[in-house]
């Protein structure tokens, strides 16, 4: 709609008024990425894949092939000749995703797997406090029973204590997955999560095309070139007219 000039269209979609509408001239989005992150992505990709295909791709062709719509950030970007309008567009631009059906197919399907998991690790949890109780009862029972002699089997306390070592372990690594689980569940509240705001007022374009002070200069070279060729043209059709006076007049 921007590049058609639609402003009564893009008014609408935006909900801004058309005159401020017809200051735009573009709006896109791309994708934001760094090293880390397409790291990664990269690592993401490669656990769901078999080991025969995992010898077949390396880190160089996953990024050659790279899909910017699986980055996780995307940053959008609004060419206008109105410094504060970006601002009013914002509003627009993210309920226009909010209420887009696919990602709020996507955003519950994602927080009907983030409470699966989530109950599966607490009841791996209460399995392992009843783990625990259990070696602790056996240990008490095996420690009241009457001593045969000066034997002392050491194996098997050796081996409970192992068992109970490991279980305290696998507790730790679950509460870690919760901490992890509760900060994804914080990152994905939203079906879009702002991290930084349009200005209140836009910046100017950067770069030396994009600058007024060597575009003015380039259009008035461009209008004194077009005046000279006009002014050498004038000459040349008056000289051709002239001549071709003279020549009838001498027929």
């Amino acid at each position: 709609m921007a590049k058609a000039k639609d402003s009564v269209a893009l008014a609408t979609a935006l909900n801004i008024t058309e005159h401020e509408a017809m200051t735009i001239n573009e709006i896109f989005a791309d994708s934001y990425s760094d090293e880390n992150q397409k790291i990664k992505l990269f690592d993401q990709f490669i656990k769901e894949l078999d080991t025969t295909t995992i010898k077949t791709i390396d880190f160089e062709n996953y990024l050659k092939n790279f899909n910017s719509l699986d980055a996780r950030f995307h940053q959008i970007s609004v060419i206008s000749t109105d410094n504060r309008v970006a601002k009013k567009m914002q509003p627009a631009i993210i309920n226009s995703i909010s209420v887009n059906g696919y990602f709020k197919l996507q955003k519950r399907i994602n927080d009907e797997n983030l409470n699966l998991q989530d109950s599966i690790y607490r009841q791996q949890l209460i399995e392992i406090d009843s783990l625990q109780s259990l070696y602790r009862t056996v240990l008490v029972k095996e420690a009241e029973k009457p001593m045969q002699g000066t034997s002392i089997n050491m194996a098997d306390n050796g081996q409970s204590q192992s068992r109970e070592l490991a279980l305290v372990q696998e507790r730790d690594v679950l509460k870690e997955k919760l901490v992890e689980l509760n900060e994804e569940r914080a990152n994905k509240s939203s079906i879009v999560n702002v991290i930084s705001d349009f200005p209140t007022r836009g910046v100017e374009q950067k770069g030396i095309l994009k600058s007024y002070k060597v575009k003015l200069p380039l259009i008035f070279l461009v209008l004194v070139f077009g005046l000279l060729t006009l002014i050498e043209v004038n000459k040349y059709l008056k000289s051709y007219n002239k001549n071709k006076r003279a020549f009838q007049s001498e027929s």
